[in-house]
């Protein structure tokens, strides 16, 4: 067993409809349930944040979404309240299928967000995906889910930093491309050695 597949963030609040949107973000999920019988191993992410979540624009008076703020661990954009623990929001898509070898949650300690799947936004605090991984001598890693730019790319940039063999397939990714973010992911993807796949 060396191949896994990571299917990152498929939840409602991604999908049309949701809090926080991503543009024919559904539209992935036949692909992916396609996809998984390829893969000796299957891990899903899932955003958990707690209400009141120091992401959410709710938390700072006079912010809105999509506002810039500074954390302790650096530059923070500001999101809608979303993937709220228990919340239909965060559940999966319906559609998609859940029947996976390991779920991920994070972003669940109040004053840190986590678009990665292996660390919080402070860059040192590990999710234990990289732990697992390990453990089952897993090194090689297809990405996709949702978003291209944010939590598919940072997991995409930490799993090469890592050492892993990375590809994202991005026919089976969408983005949410604020103020260019699609392209300079793309960029930071390439530049660490993740390969981008159609």
């Amino acid at each position: 067993m060396t191949q896994a597949l990571i299917v990152i963030d498929v939840q409602n609040d991604f999908c049309p409809g949701g809090a926080l949107a991503v543009p024919d973000g559904d539209v992935i999920v036949p692909l992916i349930n396609e996809m998984m019988g390829d893969f000796d191993s299957v891990i899903l992410t899932q955003d958990w944040h707690p209400a009141g979540h120091l992401s959410f624009a709710s938390s700072h008076p006079g912010k809105a979404a999509f506002d810039l703020v500074d954390m302790p661990y650096g530059p923070q954009v500001l999101w809608p309240d979303h993937c709220v623990q228990g919340t239909r929001g965060a559940a999966f898509h319906p559609d998609l299928r859940t029947d996976a070898d390991l779920i991920i949650r994070k972003g669940f300690r109040r004053g840190i967000d986590s678009y990665s799947g292996f660390f919080e936004n402070d860059r040192t605090t590990p999710t234990g995906l990289e732990g697992y991984l390990r453990n089952r001598g897993i090194d090689r890693l297809t990405l996709v889910g949702l978003a291209t730019d944010f939590c598919v790319h940072y997991s995409a940039v930490d799993a090469a930093r890592l050492g892993f063999a990375v590809e994202v397939r991005m026919s089976a990714c969408r983005a949410i491309d604020l103020d260019g973010s699609l392209e300079a992911a793309t960029g930071a993807m390439i530049s660490a050695g993740v390969i981008l796949a159609g």
